[in-house]
């Protein structure tokens, strides 16, 4: 593949020149000068101890990414794209791109102004060399998202590299919004369920993946993006395949901020599972802890308190984690806690199938998918009708076509509407009204 018959790449080496230009005209601000020895005085072969130093992180870069047994022989290329949108981390550059077909993809380069970059030139000097060192983690993430495929990780697109310029890579990645913790936590319950779900499915996958035991030693909401509604990782550069060697028990020691943990020392002498109590304790005081107890529905919330307790001790291991959240879902979309509910419950309700209201009266109501009006998510319609009942100022809801991920009902509530109107994908079900004039 040629740069020339590539604009996707064409573009993004453009603007690798454009950071890397801007890198050499803040050379002053590094501390470079002109003609002026590096670092110490040279040694007699020539290497002064911050070239010896830097070298030496090379290798090591390179031992890491050996172990990976990495290649960059499989280049896959996409042509034509427009709107790019520049954002930036400590180590890497990521633009927006869409292309023709109006597919969206995020580009990550590294950032040639970034942290990473900023605190190596402080202490090396070496702009060519600090290039090489600081594009290893990009180097690394590819190849790890070329070895670890799965729906809870955003989708390696492509990759391009310029052999002509050091740290010259871009990866071309499936496109995800950031995780907004804030926003996460205001959502119905079900979603945030669907989140920590997919987050034991990826952990699960992890413990057991191609490479071995994975660890995801910067454990944040920042390395997740949301896609089609799945959480993602997309940060794996700081990710270990190697799980600590020990020669007593003391040596395996996970250490959190409120609580610490020690596992055995295997015969093998290796912490063996190590990585997966750290993961899975991360899950635990990140996402767990904020996302699942809050407005858990009645029938569930047993075994959601079981998962919490487990987990926060470290309890289970990882696929016995998986198969108690395999287990609420299961409750959840069973609509087991309706068995006791009287059949009558919807008779109270005169349901006008085929048709649709128009000129709504909303209400708000709490973790609504709709921040205008109450939707909510129902097992059937003798759920619905036990919500609007509940509600004073519900006088009618309606239940269309549209389902939640788990194939439940969506049921918008409200208090009163305007006229109705046909269709076929809908049904109005109106609370009836006493001699008295006063709604049932």
């Amino acid at each position: 593949m040629t740069f020339s018959r590539n604009p996707f790449c064409t573009f993004f080496l453009l603007a690798l020149l454009f950071f890397s230009l801007t890198v050499f005209l803040k050379k002053w601000h590094f501390g470079l000068q002109e003609n002026k020895p590096f670092g110490d005085a040279a040694r007699p072969d020539g290497l002064t101890p911050e070239r010896e130093r830097l070298l030496q992180q090379l290798k090591e870069r390179q031992q890491e990414l050996e172990l990976l047994d990495i290649s960059f022989d499989n280049i896959t290329s996409l042509e034509g794209f427009k709107d790019p949108h520049l954002s930036s981390s400590y180590t890497k550059t990521v633009l927006k791109a869409e292309l023709p077909q109006g597919l969206f993809v995020a580009l990550k380069s590294v950032n040639h102004q970034g942290t990473d970059m900023r605190l190596c030139m402080d202490d090396f000097k070496d702009l060519q060399g600090c290039h090489e060192l600081v594009s290893f983690k990009l180097r690394k993430e590819i190849v790890l998202l070329q070895k670890l495929q799965h729906p809870n990780i955003v989708e390696l697109k492509g990759q391009c590299q310029d052999s002509a310029l050091v740290g010259g890579i871009t990866t071309v990645l499936e496109q995800g919004m950031p995780l907004q913790m804030i926003q996460l936590l205001q959502s119905p319950w079900e979603e945030r369920f669907r989140v920590c779900l997919g987050l034991v499915r990826l952990l699960q996958y992890l413990t057991h993946s191609p490479l071995g035991s994975v660890a995801l030693l910067d454990f944040q909401p920042r390395q997740f993006v949301m896609a089609s509604g799945e959480l993602k990782l997309t940060d794996l550069d700081d990710a270990s395949i190697q799980e600590p060697a020990c020669q007593e028990d003391s040596d395996c020691l996970l250490q959190f901020p409120l609580r610490n943990f020690t596992l055995r020392c295997s015969p093998s002498k290796i912490c063996e599972g190590l990585n997966e109590m750290r993961n899975l304790y991360n899950a635990y005081r990140y996402f767990f802890t904020y996302l699942l107890p809050h407005q858990a529905p009645p029938l569930v919330k047993p075994l959601i308190h079981q998962i919490m307790n487990s987990t926060g001790d470290l309890k289970q291991s990882i696929n016995e984690t998986l198969v108690a959240f395999e287990e609420v879902l299961h409750v959840y979309k069973s609509g087991l806690h309706l068995e006791n509910l009287p059949p009558s419950i919807t008779r109270d309700y005169a349901v006008l199938k085929g048709m649709r209201s128009v000129a709504n009266m909303e209400y708000r109501c709490r973790l609504s998918y709709n921040q205008q009006g109450c939707v909510l998510s129902v097992h059937s319609a003798r759920e619905a009708a036990l919500i609007c009942t509940s509600h004073p100022q519900c006088t009618s809801f309606s239940l269309s076509s549209e389902r939640t991920w788990t194939g439940r009902l969506l049921a918008a509530f409200r208090s009163g509407f305007s006229h109705l109107v046909p269709d076929v994908n809908s049904a109005v079900y109106m609370r009836r009204v006493k001699a008295s004039g006063a709604v049932l």
